[in-house]
């Protein structure tokens, strides 16, 4: 249950990311909301997948995902050029990712 947990948590960072740019300085509230509430949401997993996972195998985790996802979104909504240097490397990443689950 814990990796169900972080994984969301990780879905949760770049929800608070997307959210955190959208609100443009917080002038916008309803993004800053969002922001605060996904934030809270996502350290609250965060925290709790750490009691049962290891500290830096979680914490990378919890990154990876959420900067992919952020990275990925960027992309979709043409914020970010995608390229396929990008698309590799996020590749990789998810392979990282992966790859800690899998020695965990």
């Amino acid at each position: 249950m814990a990796w169900v947990i972080l994984i969301a948590a990780g879905v949760l960072e770049a929800v608070w990311a997307a959210a955190l740019a959208a609100s443009e300085g917080f002038r916008r509230k309803r993004p800053a909301s969002l922001f605060v509430v996904a934030l809270a949401a996502s350290m609250a997993g965060l925290a709790y997948a750490m009691t049962e996972l290891p500290t830096g195998t979680a914490y990378a985790v919890w990154v990876g995902v959420g900067a992919t996802l952020t990275v990925v979104w960027a992309m979709v909504t043409r914020r970010e050029r995608a390229s396929t240097a990008r698309i590799v490397l996020l590749l990789l990443l998810v392979a990282c990712v992966v790859g800690l689950k899998v020695v965990s």
